[in-house]
């Protein structure tokens, strides 16, 4: 037998070479597909060899992190700009609480006459549910069409139970707001799921709600930033001796019956109660306005708006027309013109 010379090569030699050549393209071939879902498959692979990758997650790290720390900066501003106008209000309406309220408004104040202008005024009696930064008439609009959808939401949390809020005892935020407690119990939660779903719904339309602090629902009945002058005077917190007579006292129960969203800056209405852009209706009817009514008067609303706008775009067209070099306005004058030599040969 032939035994194969150095530079020769045998079939299965041949073979080998050529299983070899196979698995080298198969190996390759994976290799591409597996680039190709790789993050930087929008890369031309033919120009980018293994030693480019490190520096390209680099680059793409620096990228990320600036693109972070502006989207930090302009967080930031939104907040340092954040100034709530708006708020949905819980009103206080039965008589049994705003008259023991009263009370304890005037015997405070029989101890200190300074304190009469801190003190929250009749018919404004209330629970902040939210707070809100609406600062235009299309941003209101989007914030009552909010306030329409949170009904059903707040439908779902009662699940046709009446909402009551019993009110018993006085506590204070730092000695400078005055507050009557809301007793504990289930209705808590209630109330704090309603705030929640409100806070939700209000954001995921684009809109500023909410507070940093966690919700505490309590009932103004005083507040030291009402008068700030009274600082200068030496009253600097609400002495506890003020209420001590009521730390205990039960002020009655109130049934939620409506909801509104109110203005803090707008003139208050002949009742003393907050300008209220709109309502809905929690529960029982009697207790407030039929929600149809509502639904009108939004129509209403977003009609007038429409009209306004479509004045001021008509003013602003015809103010357009008017300029000097408009090409109507040309016309119109060789219209008077004709006119004019018209009136003239028939003279």
């Amino acid at each position: 037998m032939e035994r194969p010379g150095a530079g020769g090569i045998n079939s299965s030699e041949c073979e080998n070479v050529s299983r070899e050549k196979e698995t080298s393209e198969e190996f390759e071939a994976n290799a591409m597909d597996s680039l190709i879902d790789m993050p930087f498959a929008t890369i031309d692979i033919k120009d980018c060899g293994i030693t480019d990758v490190p520096h390209t997650n680099l680059e793409r790290s620096k990228e990320n992190e600036r693109i972070s720390k502006d989207q930090i900066k302009k967080r930031k501003k939104k907040q340092k700009d954040y100034q709530p106008n708006y708020f949905l209000s819980i009103p206080i309406t039965n008589k049994e609480i705003t008259r023991g309220i009263k009370i304890l408004q005037n015997a405070i104040i029989q101890q200190d006459k300074q304190l009469a202008k801190a003190m929250t005024s009749d018919g404004s009696f209330h629970i902040t549910l939210l707070v809100m930064q609406l600062l235009s008439e299309d941003e209101v609009n989007i914030g009552i069409g909010a306030l329409l959808e949170l009904k059903p939401f707040i439908e779902e949390i009662l699940q046709g139970k009446q909402l009551i809020l019993p009110f018993q005892g006085i506590d204070t935020f730092g000695n400078q707001v005055g507050f009557v407690k809301l007793a504990e119990g289930d209705h808590v939660n209630s109330l704090l799921e309603i705030a929640e779903a409100a806070k939700r719904t209000f954001q995921e339309k684009g809109i500023l709600a909410g507070e940093n602090r966690s919700f505490k629902p309590h009932l103004t009945f005083m507040k030291l930033s009402k008068a700030p002058w009274l600082r200068k005077k030496g009253v600097k917190k609400i002495d506890p001796k003020f209420y001590e007579k009521f730390i205990s006292h039960r002020f009655g129960e109130e049934m939620v019956h409506r909801i509104d969203l109110c203005s803090m800056l707008k003139k208050k209405q002949s009742n003393g109660y907050y300008h209220c852009e709109s309502s809905v209706v929690i529960g029982d009817k009697n207790g407030g306005e039929p929600d149809d009514a509502e639904l009108v008067r939004l129509s209403k609303r977003l009609v007038e708006n429409a009209v306004l706008k479509a004045v001021q775009q008509y003013l602003e067209e015809t103010q357009n027309k008017s300029k000097p070099g408009d090409g109507s306005s040309v016309k119109t004058q060789e219209a008077d013109r004709n006119g004019t030599d018209s009136d003239n040969n028939r003279k």
